[in-house]
């Protein structure tokens, strides 16, 4: 058992934080800027509340932030009273806020300075990935630190992996944002032309999926989508902030993300049609509006 600390208790962060609490078997202190979650948080998993991150963070050997952008991640680390101002030397801080690279490797340095280890771990498997302890975790940072702190991350997690050094967790994160982006894209547009074509949409998933079209989007959310529903997970309002991440990136190292750049727009179509909070799958409103 370890001492733990987990900063951040959104739609994600509440659950992480239980699954280290109840499966991990950890001393779990949380924190959260509205005090009344992370309260809620206590009484539902018998753990315990701090007023501040650097409270929460004091003698804990690992402190884990899941917030909700680079900004928010200086203020709750490096910040007043942010988690780095109450680490213990060899202690390791743990981000699973999807990020900018550059940030990461800031806390990383930063970290450094005070003794502190750093991994950035971002994931990836939605509010019902974190909810039933089955996230996809890519982590950046030092080998040794890694392998102190992949059994911990391992509470809420079903596939954890080191992608390389500081950054490179951020990194795949943002080839993850890139492949699903096009992939709900071009479902969207399979579903909407089956649709006008007069074909029965269950008929034609269930012979595709079998093959090359099949994946993940197709097989958990074509009836959802058929059906017009949109309430099943990652918002609209995140992908956008997650594919500007992605898109300024590929400023930096040059890379071409055509595709990715035009379904970022289409999202802000969604969001224009007051659809902020719709899940991702979305894409095929923006069609048949």
């Amino acid at each position: 058992m370890a001492k733990v600390a987990f900063i951040g208790l959104g739609v994600m962060g509440f659950p992480m934080a239980g699954h280290l609490k109840i499966k991990g078997g950890h001393d779990v202190t949380v924190y959260n800027r509205t005090a009344e979650k992370a309260a809620a948080w206590a009484e539902k998993f018998s753990g315990k509340s701090a007023p501040t991150p650097a409270e929460a963070a004091e003698e804990a050997d690992f402190v884990f932030v899941c917030v909700g952008n680079d900004e928010d991640l200086r203020s709750v680390t490096s910040g007043e009273s942010g988690a780095l101002h109450g680490m213990k030397p060899g202690s390791v801080l743990i981000d699973n806020t999807t990020a900018s690279a550059e940030v990461a490797r800031e806390l990383y340095a930063a970290a450094k300075q005070k003794g502190v280890d750093f991994i950035d771990a971002p994931v990836s498997g939605g509010q019902a990935g974190a909810e039933n302890g089955a996230l996809t975790v890519m982590c950046g940072g030092d080998e040794a630190v890694y392998e102190r702190a992949r059994p911990v991350i391992e509470a809420y997690a079903r596939m954890v992996g080191l992608m390389g050094p500081a950054g490179s967790g951020q990194l795949t994160k943002m080839v993850n944002q890139i492949c699903i982006a096009g992939l709900v894209q071009g479902l969207a547009e399979g579903l909407h032309f089956g649709k006008r074509a007069g074909l029965d949409i269950e008929k034609v998933v269930e012979v595709i999926s079998k093959g090359a079209a099949g994946s993940w989007q197709m097989e958990n959310r074509h009836k959802t989508m058929n059906a017009g529903k949109y309430d099943f997970g990652f918002a609209v309002d995140w992908m956008r902030k997650d594919l500007s991440i992605v898109l300024a990136e590929a400023r930096r190292n040059g890379a071409k993300l055509p595709v990715t750049a035009v379904v970022d727009q289409f999202y802000g179509d969604v969001q224009a049609m007051g659809g902020n909070r719709w899940d991702t799958s979305s894409l095929l409103a923006r069609l048949e509006k």
